[in-house]
Order: structure tokens, then sequence, then C-alpha cells
């Protein structure tokens, strides 16, 4: 069983103590009823993980462990077997004692886009909102983040990070914990919170951004990345069905809406610092993700448009800063 006890004690002498009021027993109700069917499966396969502490690992420039040269090739082949039940890998890439995890996003050029524009994150602790499998996270740790804390409720993402982890070594101050922030309290202790890929997904877009707000400390950075249209301030697209194949889209604001909305949620400093139409390149079917990606999800008669005729996916990076609370709006 996936154990969350070497977290426990690492925040319990830190500003995040006080979340081990209620965070024991919020996990301990996950073990004992998470029903998914898989769980099991993927438990026994993150128990045969055991390798050989790497010779190397390279966060920096990647997400690198282990030079390739430390396992004979029948070692190799049996870890890559392994690995390969926990597919689809969607967020990635990495490199792991010599075998390259082709994911269907390269979350590495996402990052590339981000890093230059956010606060240093050296000796910051982090929160990372909707974290997939972890890419970022250890992107994150590489960039010198003291501690990378990421949540996301699907217990995939959840046994892929465990195996990354168990190869790289336990000892990295990178955690993933299967909850949603809406099981979050307002913990008002993070230096920078990230949440790429999630604001489209909820139903409620602006208790998203008040729920993002809860978690930083006054004057703590906050990274949004997600789906935007063109338009002025009041303009959002609600799909009537789907988004891109996607059945959980709810609202795709303009940047100039995305910025209001923040603003009204008392945040300060912001800026759209990047913008971008996601590139086939970026997102697709890989012998690593092998089901449907963003190529079918477009019109093949116009690239500019989804399979339902809206634009095509287009990102952007919001940056914004944790003013001071706003007592109208705790009320």
């Amino acid at each position: 069983m996936i154990s969350f006890s070497s977290f426990y004690q690492q925040i319990a002498d830190s500003n995040l103590q006080h979340w081990l009021e209620t965070l024991p027993s919020i996990l301990g109700k996950w073990q004992r009823e998470h029903k998914h069917g898989n769980l099991p499966k993927w438990e026994k396969v993150l128990n045969k993980l055991h390798y050989p502490v790497p010779d190397q690992v390279d966060f920096i420039d990647s997400v690198t462990i282990g030079s390739g040269e430390q396992l004979s090739p029948g070692e190799k082949e049996k870890l890559e077997n392994l690995l390969r039940l926990f597919m689809p890998w969607r967020k990635g890439p990495f490199h792991i004692h010599g075998i390259h995890i082709d994911t269907e996003w390269r979350s590495d050029w996402k990052w590339d886009r981000v890093k230059q524009h956010i606060s240093p994150l050296k000796n910051r602790t982090v929160l990372d909102v909707g974290c997939g499998s972890g890419y970022h996270m250890w992107r994150m740790l590489g960039a010198g983040a003291k501690r990378v804390v990421g949540i996301d409720p699907s217990p995939l993402f959840l046994c892929q990070f465990e195996a990354v982890k168990r190869l790289a070594g336990t000892h990295h101050p990178v955690h993933l914990l299967p909850l949603g922030i809406e099981e979050l309290p307002p913990l008002d202790a993070f230096d920078t919170v990230f949440s790429m890929g999630v604001l489209y997904h909820r139903r409620s877009p602006i208790d998203h951004l008040l729920q993002l707000r809860d978690q930083l400390r006054t004057g703590g950075e906050l990274v949004l990345e997600t789906l935007v249209i063109d338009g002025d301030e009041n303009a959002v697209l609600v799909p009537e069905d789907r988004y891109g194949k996607m059945n959980n889209v709810w609202f795709i604001p303009s940047v100039a809406a995305l910025m209001l909305w923040l603003k009204k949620c008392d945040f300060t400093d912001i800026r759209c610092v990047d913008t971008d139409i996601t590139a086939l390149e970026e997102q697709r079917r890989t012998d690593w993700m092998p089901n449907e990606s963003l190529v079918e999800y477009l019109d093949p008669t116009d690239m500019t448009k989804t399979v339902e005729g809206y634009s095509a996916p287009k990102r952007a990076t919001i940056i914004a800063v944790k003013n001071q609370p706003n007592q109208d709006l705790l009320g």
C-alpha cells in the first residue's frame, strides 16, 4: 500500500504542520475506500521496482534518472516492461536508466515557456494543483524548490509518480497526494502555486481561483496556465457539449476576462506572460500513449478548429500575486 507517512514527518516542523490536523484522516479514508480496479495491480508493480540508487539524476534540464549504464540489457528490458504496465503515460518525458518514456505531452516545452517568467523557486515551498504524474514537480525541484507538493485525484497518476520517485530515490522532497483542491483547507502557506491545465475542467472557475488563493501566503505567486479564446473581457466560451472531444470543459475565457476574474479574486500584479497555440508535435500519440490525441480532436479539413467547430486549443500563462485578503470576498 502506498504510504504517506514520510510526508507527514517532513511537514511536522514546517509551515504546513497545521495540515496534519486533517490530512491523515482524509488520506486514511482514501486508502480504505478507494475502489479503483487497477490500483492493487499497480501497487504490486511498484513493489517490484527494486533497483540500485541511480548513478546520476538531472531535474534541471530534463527528468533523467540513471546514466543507462547501471543495468544489464535484460534488467533494462524488465524495467521497461514494468513501466509499460502504467500506460498510458500522458505527461513527461522521462528518461529512466536509458529508457525513454515518450509521453503524449511534451511537458518540457510547457516548462520552457513558463520557467523564464516565474519568480525564482529557490528555497520556495511549492504546490502543483492537478499535477498529473508529476513531471513538472521534478522540474520545480530542479529549479531549487525546498519542497514540492502535488495534488491530483487520479490513482494512475499517483502510481506513475511513485514509480518515478522510487527509481529516483525516495529522499527527494517531492510528494503527490491523491486529492482534489476542494479537499484542502485554506493553508495560506505556499510561496508559489501552479495550476496548469486545470481551470477549464472546473465547474466554477471563480471558486477554483479562490481556492488557489487560499493556499498562497500573502505575497505568494500564482502561475495559472489554461485554455483561452480571443476576445475582450466579456468573452467566455461555454461549450454546448464537448470541446476537442472532452466532455469536462466548462469555461474557456479570453485572457482579458481571466485577468478580470483574478482581479475580482483579489490578486494583484496580474500579467499574461505567454500565449501559445498547441502544436501537433506537443500533444500526440506515442508508443507509451497509443490512444487518440490532439490530431484526432481537430477538424481534419481545418486544423484551426476542433471537431466540434470551436477554435483549436490556445493556451495562456498568467502570473499573479496574492494580495491582502478582501473582507468583502471572505464575507
